[in-house]
């Protein structure tokens, strides 16, 4: 463990608490995060961009139209942009966090979806492509590790790192980017593609790894897989229905002009079965100043990525405390009274007795308000003296070792004394006690 780590130290990005990295790229690494200001879900992820790095190689412009189509496509099938943020080094990108992992990842663990499944997963990908080739973007780059899952399984398409808007004074788009298994033969050729067309046979792939868990084009000789894809050059697994066949061979038609449209395909048979329309408010008028302020070090979105660390504990107020030191004299009664506080020490990282203080007061029916190292736990029900109300703050004793300490702000003190023994059982894994005291209590 890091000196940091070991500390309980925590990196803080504007209002955002950074944590575990999720994912990591040649420019950028994507972060898990929360929002200390939110007192809703402010679980969020967010995209760490080397703004060096994105200056030396020339990307500017293409990080900027990723940030500006994510802004602009808001849609609940698509990973929704909530806001942009620079430091003097870095790019910020805060996404919304969804933690169903990757589709590919439920392919490559589970192996082929059954059909229905499959098909829902296919219309909220369609849901999602045809309503951003609406605003004019194309992603480009479709496949199911772009594809992300939420906590309840709704399709989210992530990455529009090789997006594009149709701006060419013929209507057509002309790099050949993407994926080389998911990539329309069009593509290929140097005589640019509509990119709503490419789109579509992306799709058609994705829905046939989906069904029989692998591609419809696979050679490991690049040439070869591209003879395969100019031809659609494959061949259906005996599982697929005959309806689904009938979808995907139009799908996967080498020429765009005769290849099945969104429109078309929204009105498939196969596709309409147990369709969903997908609900969600049209936003006009999306305000792009802040991807622009972001390379132009504007004041209004300059960040400072900082860290923090729990209030250091001098020995003299260690001593001063150390009467209610042990776990087992947390509720020790002085003239027949129940304490007001009580304190606990721990080994582990501050971060984590956070954590666990959080997780253990929930169920309970506490809500939680954290402000760096300390934390209000308010009751939602109303006792002899009104809510009860507990303060706790994590000190800094040494650099692997803290003491908690929670104090009643509100309500009836034999509440309080009662809801501690319930709330002490979720902590026993993170509290220390040391050898004298276990040899007292045996």
């Amino acid at each position: 463990m890091s000196r940091a780590s070991a500390m309980g130290s925590r990196t803080l990005v504007g209002k955002y608490e950074l944590g575990r990295t999720l994912g990591e790229g040649s420019f950028a690494k994507v972060k898990f995060a929360r929002n200390t200001q939110s007192s809703g879900e402010s679980a969020v992820a967010i995209k760490i961009i080397d703004r060096h790095r994105v200056l030396s190689h020339h990307m500017v412009e293409q990080i900027k139209r990723e940030i500006s189509t994510m802004k602009m496509i808001k849609h609940p099938n698509v990973l929704n942009i909530l806001e942009v943020m620079a430091s003097r080094t870095k790019i910020y990108i805060v996404l919304e966090y969804v933690g169903g992992g990757e589709l590919f990842d439920k392919i490559a663990k589970d192996g082929k979806l059954k059909e229905g499944e499959a098909r829902r997963y296919f219309q909220q990908l369609i849901n999602a492509v045809d309503y951003c080739h609406s605003r004019g973007v194309y992603h480009r780059d479709l496949k199911p590790e772009n594809l992300l899952l939420d906590s309840q399984g709704v399709l989210k398409v992530s990455d529009f790192g090789l997006s594009a808007f149709s701006k060419q004074e013929d209507g057509l788009l002309h790099t050949a980017c993407g994926t080389p298994n998911y990539v329309a033969p069009e593509v290929l050729n140097d005589k640019g593609y509509d990119g709503t067309a490419s789109d579509v046979w992306s799709c058609g792939v994705i829905l046939f790894v989906l069904m029989a868990g692998y591609f419809p084009f696979d050679e490991p000789n690049l040439m070869a897989l591209y003879r395969k894809i100019y031809n659609a050059d494959f061949s259906f697994p005996p599982w697929f229905s005959s309806n689904a066949k009938r979808l995907i061979k139009r799908i996967l038609d080498p020429n765009p002009l005769t290849r099945i449209t969104i429109p078309e395909i929204l009105e498939n048979d196969w596709f309409k079965k147990d369709y969903k329309q997908p609900c969600f408010k049209h936003e006009e008028d999306v305000n792009l100043d802040d991807v622009d302020a972001v390379f132009n070090d504007s004041e209004d979105y300059l960040v400072t990525e900082r860290k923090e660390k729990p209030v250091s504990m001098n020995a003299f107020e260690l001593i001063s405390k150390s009467q209610g030191f042990s776990l087992e004299n947390l509720f020790d009664k002085q003239m027949g009274l129940v304490k007001r506080e009580t304190r606990f020490t721990s080994t582990c990282p501050a971060n984590e007795i956070m954590s666990k203080i959080e997780e253990a007061a929930k169920p309970l029916g506490f809500n939680v308000h954290k402000r760096n190292y300390k934390m209000k736990l308010q009751g939602d029900k109303s006792g002899r003296k009104g809510q009860l109300a507990v303060a706790t703050e994590v000190f800094e004793v040494a650099p692997s070792l803290h003491m908690v300490e929670l104090r009643k702000t509100g309500g009836d003190t034999l509440e309080f004394h009662k809801f501690y023994k319930t709330f002490s059982s979720g902590l026993k894994d993170i509290v220390w006690t040391s050898d004298s005291n276990k040899e007292e209590t045996s």
